[in-house]
Parts: C-alpha cells; sequence; structure tokens
C-alpha cells in the first residue's frame, strides 16, 4: 500500500473541504483531498445551486400571472418541465468546473476520488493509498434521513438529491417537512403548475420569528400550496389501484384522513455523514449530530477538525466556507480562533425571502432585559410601492446600549437585505452605525436605515431634549 504525507488531509470535497484544500495549497502546503461522491458536495449537486435554480425558473412562471396591477393581462405559462430541469442541470454544470478534480489538481492538491477511513489518529486509507497527516480536516457534510413513519420504505420518494433528476411534472406533489427545503420547493414546484400540499409534524419555518413566518406562509398560502401545521402521519401505501402514493392523518379529534399524491418528497431533517469514516480509530467522539468539536472546531483528537454540516451546528454552506477560514488559521498560523454562531445569517428563498441573523425577539426577551425592537413595514418604502411589493417588515434587535443583537427580514430579496446587519454584528457595530449611513434612493435597503432611526423615535417627547433645545436658542 502505498504512503503518502501531506501537511493536510481533507476529507470531503464540498464548500468547506474545497476552501480548506485550496487556502493550504495556495500557502503552499502540500495538500490532499479525497471525494467519494461529487465534487462540489451537496450545495453544488443537490442543495444550494439547483434549488436556486428552480426557484428562478418557478419566479419566471410565476410573473406571466402577476403583472395585472401593472396593467398586463395574466396568462397561464406552458412549462416544459423536461426543460426546465434541463436548465437546473445547465446551471451545476456551468458552476462544476470551478470545483473539480482539474482545478483542484492544478493548484496542486493530490485528488483521490474514493471512500476515506482512519486508520489510526493521523493517518487515513483510501484509493488504496495510506496518508498520513499532521492536520486531517473531515468535511463529509449531511444526507437527508427518512423519518420514522410505517410503510415509508414501501414507496418511492424524492429526497432534496433526487429530485433534481426528476423530469415529469408532478400532478400533486407531498412534501414531508415545512423547513427551508421543503418550503422552496414547495413553492418551486406549485408556480410550475403543480398541486402541493406539504406536512409539517410541528410549525413550518419553525426556527425563524413567526410574526415574520406567518407572512411567508400566508403569502404561500394565497399561491395555493396547503400548508399544515402540526401533522400527525399515521401511515403511508402505495394505492391499490393506481400508481398514486396515500398518506393517512390522524386529525386533532382522532379521525383518520387520506391524503392522494402523485409524488412524495421528504425533506425532514439531515444525518451528519459519518459512517464508515472509522472514527474510532483515530479517538474521535461523535453522535447522531455528528462529530463532538471545541469552540476551535477541534475533535477530541487534536489532529482532526471537523467542519460544516458534519460538526453538528448550523447547516449551511456559508457555514461551513466560514469554518474552513478558521481551520487555515488556526493549522497553518496557530492563531486562537472561535466559532461564533450568533454572526452567521441564514435565509429562506421562498418569494418573499426570510432571513435572519443573530437573537430573535423571543431571545432577546429573556437575555436583554431593556431591548429594543425597531421596525418598518415595506408598505412605507417608495421602491417597493413602485414594484408593488409591499408584503414585507424588518425588525431589528437592540440593547439597551444600542447594540445590534439580531435582525429578522421577510421581503424580496431579504436575503440580500440583511448582509449590512450582519457585517454590524460582526464587526461589533451599533445602531448608530446604521443610523448614520446614507442609502440611496429609491432603494429597499431604505428600510434597514428607517427602522434603525427609529431607535430615536421618543427623543422629540423627552422633556430633558426639549428643554436643552430652548436652552441653546438662548445663544441665537
Amino acid at each position: 500500500m502505498t504512503d503518502i504525507t501531506c501537511d493536510i488531509c481533507v476529507i470531503g470535497a464540498g464548500s468547506g473541504g474545497l476552501s480548506v484544500a485550496a487556502a493550504a495549497s495556495q500557502f503552499g502546503e502540500k495538500a490532499v483531498l479525497i471525494e467519494k461522491g461529487e465534487m462540489g458536495g451537496d450545495c453544488l449537486n443537490y442543495g444550494c445551486v439547483p434549488s436556486k435554480a428552480l426557484l428562478a425558473a418557478g419566479k419566471h412562471a410565476h410573473a406571466f400571472s402577476s403583472g395585472v396591477e401593472f396593467g398586463v393581462a395574466a396568462q397561464v405559462p406552458k412549462v416544459d418541465f423536461a426543460k426546465t430541469m434541463a436548465h437546473v442541470k445547465d446551471v451545476i454544470a456551468g458552476i462544476a468546473p470551478h470545483d473539480s478534480q482539474e482545478r483542484f489538481e492544478g493548484l496542486g492538491v493530490t485528488v483521490i476520488r474514493d471512500a476515506a477511513k482512519f486508520v489510526d489518529a493521523e493517518t487515513v486509507e483510501a484509493g488504496g493509498k495510506r496518508i498520513k497527516a499532521r492536520r486531517i480536516v473531515v468535511a463529509t457534510g449531511s444526507s437527508p434521513s427518512a423519518p420514522p413513519i410505517p410503510g415509508l420504505d414501501s414507496v418511492d420518494y424524492f429526497t432534496n438529491e433526487t429530485i433534481f433528476d426528476n423530469t415529469t411534472l408532478p400532478a400533486h406533489l407531498i412534501i414531508i417537512g415545512g423547513g427551508p427545503i421543503g418550503m422552496e420547493m414547495a413553492q418551486a414546484h406549485r408556480r410550475l403548475g403543480a398541486k402541493v400540499t406539504v406536512l409539517e409534524a410541528f410549525q413550518p419555518l419553525g426556527k425563524d420569528d413567526p410574526e415574520l413566518t406567518a407572512i411567508v406562509l400566508d403569502h404561500l398560502r394565497d399561491e395555493g400550496i396547503d400548508i399544515r401545521a402540526g401533522a400527525k402521519i399515521t401511515g403511508i401505501a402505495k394505492a391499490a389501484k393506481s400508481k398514486a402514493i396515500e398518506i393517512t392523518l390522524e386529525g386533532d379529534d382522532g379521525k383518520s384522513e387520506k391524503l392522494s399524491g402523485s409524488h412524495l418528497l421528504v425533506a425532514a431533517g439531515r444525518v451528519a455523514n459519518v459512517d464508515g469514516l472509522n472514527l474510532e480509530a483515530a479517538g474521535i467522539e461523535y453522535d447522531r449530530r455528528g462529530i463532538k468539536v471545541d469552540k476551535g472546531l477541534r475533535s477530541t483528537n487534536r489532529k482532526v477538525y471537523a467542519i460544516g454540516d458534519v460538526a453538528g451546528g448550523l447547516q449551511f454552506t456559508h457555514v461551513a466556507g466560514y469554518q474552513a477560514g478558521l481551520v487555515i488559521k488556526s493549522v497553518l498560523f496557530r492563531l486562537p480562533v472561535t466559532n461564533e454562531t450568533k454572526i452567521i445569517p441564514w435565509v429562506t428563498y421562498t418569494d418573499p425571502e426570510l432571513a435572519h441573523i443573530g437573537l430573535t425577539e423571543a431571545q432577546a426577551k429573556e437575555s436583554h432585559p431593556g431591548h429594543k425592537i425597531l421596525r418598518w413595514h415595506f408598505a412605507e418604502n417608495d421602491r417597493a410601492r413602485a414594484e408593488r411589493k409591499t408584503t414585507g417588515l424588518i425588525k431589528a434587535v437592540v440593547s439597551a446600549k444600542g447594540e445590534i443583537l439580531g435582525c429578522s427580514i421577510v421581503a424580496p430579496n431579504a436575503g440580500d437585505l440583511i448582509q449590512p446587519w450582519a457585517m454590524a454584528i460582526s464587526s461589533g457595530l451599533k445602531i448608530k452605525a446604521m443610523i448614520d449611513m446614507v442609502a440611496a434612493y429609491p432603494t429597499l435597503s431604505e428600510v434597514s436605515k428607517r427602522a434603525a432611526t427609529s431607535y430615536y423615535a421618543d427623543l422629540p417627547s423627552k422633556p430633558m431634549v426639549r428643554r436643552i433645545i430652548g436652552w441653546l436658542k438662548i445663544f441665537g
């Protein structure tokens, strides 16, 4: 068996793993990158990229029926779903060269396309080779998990890893799971012509501020999506006389209801990819959420780091990229690093989009007495009115001393609008920085400044302020 000695060995060629391997190589370190599946990982092949491409197609279809207020007659779009999915594949293909084996080998990275497993605390085996590394980074990501529903294994169903291979528009798509993946796919398919029902055991989009979530859900229901919160699924089966999938639901009154659909998408959670890694041989502790890491992303084996979904934290591509930067600082420059979750924004790319960073209003009530909630409605924004997209709200959470604790936005392009708040929180800026910002007119970004300015909304009514103004008049 061939032995390779290197500085950094990365297991997993998703967003985080690619970033570590590229940076290490650019700094002159000998890097080995191991990937058993597709280069680019989940984000490029099954997640962020294809889902946004499908959402873009749905947005174009929806435009045919949403121009009446502009004097544009509504029409029913003719959707060629096979061509729509070809568009999705084309977008993936356009990005793939950036993440390809050839590109990384051109950067000087040794790429091994095989499954990896630990041999000991500093050695990994893959592709008939043993790789001994000074530091090892596990970036294997996560995979969709199947909830324990009776009969689920007896029917064919999609996950995010298979739905983008489907070229037939579902007549009735039933989605189990009302998180970001479920809701994004619900709206995309509905706008392209499918009937859609979403079944969520708890509250749809339950990790976000309920006031803003309600705006998104109302909008989706207005588009014809059947969203059921607190759904209790007691069984799934294939219909005896057709190819339909039948789902049995139990209502609050104990009565059963049968729901029939042509296709099923399961988007009800994910599991860390640790199987087959033989983590025990390296002394690495893990559980069902993933590898246990400290604040610097080191595992119980000090030579091994874990980043991204497999590290058990927030499951977003940009988190993996952020953590990759921390690992490079730690491994190459021996700098102390801390994995900060409060600076991580997240976005659900429905229309309207739902974006968040930091503390919610409910969390601030528990930890920051005297905090303020600053809000501004998009109905009071001139650009939103011009585009007739006035359904939206921004809520910023600010401490009594003006520290920005969090922000939530529901609006068109909320994912872009949250960025100044993300920068402010990561840089430790106070609300004054947002107040002093000059926002171009007319832009949706003005809502951030207007919300921030409301921090001083009660200033004119304070007697002391009025006395100071009156006293200054004495000087002319």
